[in-house]
């Protein structure tokens, strides 16, 4: 897979979250957002014991509130869309604060609210425990299809690349005392934008004809093979096995 590869989520750290094995993080992390997802939108106060477990992750991960609350921005569209239902969704009426709202829309609303924002912070708390390379591994381990994994892999490291270089370009840029400032200088964006398809183009070319000089035949060799034990497996389980022991109680309840 390569060299090790760090992202702005992954908090370096020292914890039992941290040592899981990848891919007992990663389905640790499918399986509790599958039952999120299965829980009935009415059993509120499951919500409730989700997110105190997912404080309770992020505790034994020693992740700071504030860091993962500030990865929850991402969803910010999702919370658009879901302020809107209530007023944009038919049936029966409710008058809230003088506005007519929807009930299966203030229903629906809750429902995207509290399930993505338990699934975006398990993602949340899953990266930032986890460096790209791990989860490759973890991915792989767990026998998704390679090619699936490769073509991750690459999407990863070339996303780097052409950030990169057009940080560089940027800087090549200013360095000439160009400023875009209005409408008159989006010519040099878009030929700024040609320049850095044809080198990006250019560099993957010749990175794959390193890789075939090398022996690449359509597959990535395995270097790090990570195993985990029983007693890590049944750690990871505690998540999603809690999970879903409230996941009964709402349904039954």
């Amino acid at each position: 897979m390569g060299a090790g590869h760090a992202h702005t989520l992954y908090r370096h750290g020292h914890s039992p979250v941290h040592d899981l094995p990848p891919h007992c993080k990663l389905a640790a992390t499918f399986a509790f957002v599958l039952v999120v997802v299965s829980t009935p939108r009415e059993a509120v106060w499951a919500f409730g014991l989700y997110a105190v477990l997912i404080a309770g992750a992020a505790a034994a991960a020693r992740i700071p509130a504030g860091f993962l609350l500030r990865r929850l921005v991402i969803e910010v569209p999702f919370v658009a869309f879901a302020v809107l239902m209530p007023f944009v969704a038919e049936g029966e009426r409710v008058d809230v604060l003088g506005m007519s709202l929807s009930v299966s829309g203030l229903w629906g609303a809750w429902n995207v609210l509290a399930k993505g924002t338990l699934g975006v912070a398990a993602s949340v708390l899953l990266a930032s425990t986890t460096e790209l390379r791990a989860l490759l591994l973890g991915l792989q381990r767990l026998r998704l299809p390679p090619l699936l994994v490769q073509i991750a892999s690459f999407m990863i490291r070339y996303g780097d690349v052409v950030t990169d270089e057009l940080r560089r370009m940027s800087i090549a840029r200013r360095s000439r005392g160009f400023e875009a400032r209005g409408v008159r200088h989006w010519g040099v964006l878009a030929k700024t934008a040609g320049a850095l398809f044809i080198r990006s183009y250019e560099r993957g070319e010749r990175v794959y004809l390193a890789m075939v000089s090398r022996g690449y035949a359509g597959s990535m060799p395995v270097i790090d093979d990570v195993t985990a034990t029983r007693a890590q497996w049944a750690y990871a389980a505690v998540l999603p096995v809690t999970a879903l022991a409230v996941c009964l109680m709402g349904w039954t309840l």
